[in-house]
This record gives structure tokens, sequence and C-alpha cells, in this order.
């Protein structure tokens, strides 16, 4: 068995023991939080009559373990039940409320790794220099303020201020798109509406940046930390010594070490963005499901709140495992050493 397999199997394997550990905790949290969730559903108006009947349906009334092994076939079958707050399937809200997130998030992590590791670069090969400097004063300010903070600063001065950008919404409305995916950068270009594709991009930029500046930070303070520390390796100095372009050594021989440390960092801030992005999503009206999550949340409604947290928990598993597999790639040490554990 290849070393990536059995990477890849082993990551499954704990991912769906975490999996479960999360469904039981996030089961168990809703049933903690004060309120039945019956009686908000039906409003103040209901009799108990209605309010027992809807209870049943939600197997309110049967013990705990019992509740939570009917929330596991459901799940099994693909049913995470009816939202009390939309009175729609979960997975439909999930389904028409997931890509406008997952294209947020998408943006924001690029614009993370793109901008992050050179800053960080720069900052390492110039280190005690103004550039260096400059480069740690930007990652400070980025990492010191969350996201939302940033979001109202940036619609201040370029939706107001500097009306160079949209302030709320995915696309402008004069564009009526058939979503077929969700993300509507897809959508567009499906249907060959390129004005509309460069609506649906001009909307998405400020929420984006705004939800990537802190994680710029952290990926600049942590790829030049990582390559500081490798420049005083012997193998640089040798590098140096054969008279090396400076280019070159970063680019081939300090970078590629250091990447490693810090795409684990990455990856867990690209995985944090799904939970943190409601902040940003409530400044500038975008309809995602962080947003929806929060809303739901504020409902007790229990069907949504285990969905929405299931997806983003499965979301971040996901990402985990491919940032396992990057690392495995780039250092062939730790693919091989699962020989041991299988």
């Amino acid at each position: 068995m290849s070393g990536f397999l059995r990477l890849l199997l082993n990551r499954l394997g704990i991912s769906l023991i975490v999996l479960v550990g999360v469904s039981m905790l996030i089961f168990a949290i809703a049933r903690i939080i004060p309120g039945d969730p019956a009686r908000i559903a039906l409003g103040p108006n209901a009799n108990a009559e209605q309010i027992a009947k809807l209870r049943a349906e939600m197997h309110l009334d049967a013990s705990l373990p019992v509740q939570y092994g009917h929330f596991v076939v459901d799940v099994l079958r693909g049913d995470l039940g009816t939202s009390l707050y939309t009175n729609r399937p979960v997975t439909q809200d999930i389904a028409q409320f997931l890509p406008a997130t997952l294209e947020l998030v998408f943006l924001a992590g690029f614009i993370m790794v793109a901008v992050g590791l050179p800053l960080g670069i720069l900052a390492a090969h110039y280190r005690g220099r103004w550039q260096d400097h400059l480069v740690r004063v930007i990652a400070l300010l980025t990492v010191s303020a969350p996201a939302f903070v940033w979001a109202v600063i940036l619609m201040l001065l370029f939706a107001f201020y500097l009306p160079l950008f949209p302030i709320a919404g995915r696309i402008s409305d004069i564009y009526d798109i058939e979503r077929t995916t969700g993300f509507l950068t897809i959508d567009t270009l499906l249907a060959g509406n390129w004005t509309a594709f460069g609506s649906a991009v001009h909307h998405l930029i400020l929420p984006a940046i705004a939800l990537s500046l802190s994680g710029i930070g952290q990926a600049a303070r942590l790829t030049r930390a990582n390559m500081v520390e490798t420049y005083d390796k012997p193998y640089i100095e040798m590098a140096q010594a054969y008279g090396f372009f400076p280019s070159r050594i970063a680019r081939s021989y300090a970078f590629k070490p250091s990447l490693i440390p810090s795409l684990t960092i990455i990856g867990l801030d690209f995985a944090a963005m799904l939970g943190n992005a409601f902040l940003v999503e409530a400044v500038f009206a975008w309809p995602g499901l962080s947003r929806y999550g929060v809303a739901v949340i504020l409902r007790k409604d229990l069907n949504a709140i285990m969905g929405t947290v299931l997806i983003i928990a499965i979301t971040f598993l996901i990402v985990n495992i491919i940032v396992d597999l990057m690392i495995a790639f780039l250092n062939p040490r730790i693919r091989y050493s699962t020989r041991g554990t299988s």
C-alpha cells in the first residue's frame, strides 16, 4: 500500500471518529439550550395539544439516546429534518446558503495565501531592514483587528467615501441568472454572461478581503519566522558560499521546508473562516450559511443547528485532510512514517 493511500485511510478513520464526537457534542448542547423548540416554533398562541404533537414529531418526548439514534438514522438517509425557521428541509437550506459561503471563503483563502506567503518571504529575505519592519507592522495590524472590524472599515472606505464597490448582496439585481451550482461566479460563466460574472466578482472582492486580512497577517508572520530559522541552517550557508542567486536560495532551498509548518496553520485558518464568516456576511448582507447558522441558533432550530454544524465540521475535516496530504507531499518522511502505525 502506498504512503499516500495509507495516510489518506488513516486520516479518514480519524475524521470519522471526530465527526461522531462532534455530532454527539452538538446534539447535547442543542438540548441544553433553554427553551422548548416546539413552543418557539409554534409561537405563544399554540395550545398544549399542538405543542405535544410537534414534540412527538421531533422525538423530543423520547429519551436523549433515542433522540440521538433517530438523528443518526436520518442523517445516514440524507435527511436532516425540517427547519423551524424557514419551514423547508434543512438540506434544501444548506444547498442554497452553503455555496455563497464557500465562494466567499475560497476567494478569501486564495487572497490569504497569495498575499501572506510572499510578504513572509519578503520579510525573511530582508530581515532586520525596513522591508522586514514594514511587513511585521502590517501583519500585526491585520491580526490585531477581527474580520468584522475590517469589514466595516473597508465598507466605509471603498463603498461610502470611495464608491468603488457595492455595499451588499452577491450580484446586481438587474441580472437574472439560473442557479445551477449556487456559485454565482460559475453560474454566470455557464450562462455565458460576462457582465454578470464581473458583477459577481465585484460584489465578492470586498467581503473576501475583509475575511482574509487576519489570515494574511498570520501567514506572513509564520512564513517569516520559519524562513528566518531555515536561513540559519548549514545547507543555506553552503548554497550562499557556492554563489547561488538569493532568489534561487529563497525559492528552492528556504521556502519549501519553511512552508510545512506554515501550511498547517494556514489550513486551520482557512477552515476557521467558515465559522468566522458570519460577522462579515452580516455586515455585507451576504446570504451565506454562517449567517443562516446564527439565525437558526437564535431561534433554537435544532434540526438546522445540527445540520449547519455538521456541514461546517465536515468541511473543516476535508480541508485538514487535504492539508495533511499536501504536507506529506512536501515531506516524504511523514507519509512513510505511517507504516509504523498501520
